[in-house]
């Protein structure tokens, strides 16, 4: 009898939740910046003509993006109001992504991040839409777990 394959489902990008210290923020509408790039170096050795030598570089990280509609909650504008006067709070942020069933199937874990730029809405007159604001942060270094 022939082995069945095992089948692994993609999982949505709808149910995540973000960490942040102790930040009890309310829901986020979207997070991106996950990303990692190794810068490389090309290395041209005497004598040898047909290619250059690639050899990693140092490995660099973007910034966080994090966008959640406006509550009565300020500790995120109050954490990178402290940035802007100088007095940096470094907190660990993870962000988790869930399956359907609410668990936790994948964690990006953020060393030492702080807020480096925040973003008020955008106010339409003719639109109901809600009030988004954006704070993007930045950190020493990023992991991946499960």
């Amino acid at each position: 009898m022939p082995e069945t394959a095992s089948r692994y489902d993609p999982h949505t990008t709808n149910r995540f939740y973000v960490e942040i210290g102790s930040v009890q923020q309310a829901i986020f509408k979207e997070c991106s910046g996950l990303q990692a790039e190794t810068e490389v170096l090309n290395y041209e050795e005497g004598g040898v003509n047909g290619y250059q030598h690639k050899l990693p570089g140092r490995t660099k990280f973007q910034n966080v993006s994090l966008k959640w509609g406006i509550s009565d909650s300020n500790e995120l504008w109050d954490w990178y109001q402290d940035v802007m006067q100088g007095k940096i709070q470094r907190k660990n942020v993870s962000i988790v992504l869930c399956n359907q069933k609410g668990e936790e199937v994948k964690r990006w874990s953020f060393e030492r991040a702080y807020p480096v730029k925040w973003q008020g809405p955008t106010f339409k007159a003719d639109e109901n839409a809600v009030a988004i604001e954006t704070l993007d942060i930045t950190h020493e270094g990023m992991t991946l777990k499960k």
